[in-house]
């Protein structure tokens, strides 16, 4: 599978992420199909967001909202991994669901997207376009 994403959905994400730092970043991934083109950025709330990260259910909320009302769909969430790298660590692994949406995981300049499936999480190939 191969999901697209725009390079400004890119950039934002780096942003997002150094402006959180040392603590994680997270929010919602908005698009249609396998197109990823919007960020909604999201309050932190977990109890130790250096090492976790909760996202904000107003903005999950608004977001799944829009999605029942014809709007951009809920393609997947993101957060960042500050000290770390862009790969699920264990405690994404415990909280996965197996929904089959996509995570995006910042870490440094990296961005990786990984598909959270019923056997646990997969690489995902990203194709990067302007528009």
């Amino acid at each position: 599978m191969v999901v697209e994403v725009t390079s400004a959905v890119l950039a934002r994400l780096l942003e997002e992420a150094q402006k959180a730092a040392p603590r994680e970043c997270c929010g919602v991934l908005m698009g249609q199909g396998t197109r990823i083109d919007e960020v909604r950025a999201a309050a932190n709330l977990a109890p130790e967001p250096e090492r976790r990260f909760e996202i904000d259910p107003l903005v999950l909320l608004a977001s799944h909202k829009e999605a029942r009302a014809g709007g951009r769909q809920v393609v997947g969430y993101y957060h960042s991994h500050p000290a770390g790298h862009p790969v699920p660590s264990a405690t994404d692994c415990e909280h996965a669901s197996g929904d089959r949406r996509v995570w995006a995981i910042v870490a440094g300049e990296q961005v990786a997207l990984w598909r959270d499936g019923a056997e646990g999480f997969e690489r995902i190939e990203m194709r990067v376009t302007d528009a």
